[in-house]
């Protein structure tokens, strides 16, 4: 083998190793779903094309359904007022509850894994496998800084590059 072939083989090798070296992502071991009902405001997440017309107020609702589903009502402000969509989350089992399949279209799902949770469940971190979805949600319009950072340090040891990340405006109060 010749010089340059050995260290283009090298490049190529360095470049992709770190992709191959990366953990895979991994939920939260468990989900308590009726501490997690409720209101969450979205904090920051990374741009996602189906929240292309959202400027602020982003939050969701949770609440459980009879069949053990779980109902989601995502919210923002748009230019025009506010846009809404309802969508179904339903639990992948053997997973404590810390992965939902979520889907708003009819036969669409996707993955929903809560991947950093506060003790206390002020704050989660939530995103897919692939790392193409990462939402940071509180459950208050602002969130405290070191309690960010906290999430912010969950998304990191995931493996998420935060430079995507885009923190939302939130008002003190949200009108209906």
């Amino acid at each position: 083998m010749n010089w340059a072939r050995w260290l283009g083989a090298l490049l190529l090798f360095s470049l992709l190793a770190p992709a191959w070296a990366q953990a895979p992502v991994a939920s939260v071991p468990a989900v308590d779903l009726v501490r997690y009902s409720g209101k969450w405001f979205e904090i920051a997440s990374f741009p996602m094309f189906f929240q292309r017309n959202c400027v602020a107020d982003t939050t969701a609702q949770y609440t459980a359904a009879p069949d053990g589903s779980i109902t989601v009502h995502n919210r923002c402000r748009s230019q025009d007022g506010f846009d809404d969509a309802t969508g179904k989350a339903t639990v992948v089992e053997g997973f404590g509850n810390g992965r939902l399949k979520v889907s708003f279209f009819w036969p669409f799902k996707g993955d929903y894994w809560v991947l950093g949770l506060d003790p206390q469940y002020r704050w989660a971190v939530v995103g897919n496998p692939n790392r193409d979805y990462l939402w940071v949600l509180s459950r208050t319009p602002q969130l405290d800084q070191a309690m960010l950072e906290d999430a912010l340090a969950t998304a990191r040891a995931q493996g998420f590059h935060l430079n995507r990340l885009h923190y939302t405006p939130q008002a003190t109060a949200v009108s209906p």
